[in-house]
């Protein structure tokens, strides 16, 4: 059976396509390969493929990556991937992660206000919102079992030897761009980890035979 391909937002389109994944160094792929492993053998079994990104607070990285890894799976077609995010404690998603996103082309809104606000992020037309907050790795809203954990930052790692439910953990860490919070790089450095996560993710879709 042939499947529509999802059309993505022009703007997200033309950066998936000015990335270059030529420029992710050869230990760096190592470290991506056991992910593209995963979904290889889920894709080959035509199996659902549920990917759950873990970081500490749920606040930056962990969006990042789950929001990029579905657009991802989108544009290169791959069917039935479900990407979550997960903390080891609940903060709130970044102001300045939903307006990187924006900045990159994807549709960003508010539709819950608070100390935890909700966030639905759109990266198609015709494709079901990314609903973005911050939540525990266990969250009813994330999968009890049959996904693969990335762990995305060092703390979440060394604190998660286990996350229970995961058929496989796979420490994938990124910078934290944290670290320029309230300094005139924050745009810039929050962008530049972004397109790591975007390039590194177009990276491991791009090598599935589907």
């Amino acid at each position: 059976m042939i499947t529509t391909k999802t059309e993505l937002f022009q703007d997200i389109d033309n950066l998936i396509k000015s990335l270059n994944p030529k420029t992710i160094s050869v230990e760096r792929k190592d470290v991506l390969q056991p992910l593209i492993d995963f979904i290889q053998s889920k894709v080959s079994k035509n199996q659902d493929i549920r990917i759950n990104f873990i970081c500490t607070h749920n606040s930056r990285r962990s969006h990042l990556s789950q929001v990029w890894a579905q657009t991802m799976a989108s544009y290169f077609n791959i069917k039935n991937v479900f990407c979550y995010s997960g903390g080891t404690e609940t903060t709130a998603l970044f102001p300045m992660v939903a307006q990187t996103l924006q900045n990159s082309g994807f549709q960003v809104k508010t539709i819950s206000e608070g100390n935890n606000p909700i966030y639905s992020i759109k990266y198609a037309q015709n494709a079901h919102p990314i609903i973005g907050f911050s939540k525990k790795l266990d969250d009813d809203f994330n999968p009890k079992s049959e996904f693969v954990a990335i762990m995305t930052c060092d703390s979440a790692n060394e604190a998660c030897p286990f996350v229970p439910g995961a058929e496989k953990r796979v420490p994938i860490t990124f910078k934290d761009p944290k670290a320029f919070d309230n300094t005139p790089q924050q745009a810039e450095k929050y962008n530049e980890r972004s397109l790591q996560i975007a390039t590194e993710l177009l990276y491991v879709f791009s090598q599935i035979n589907s």
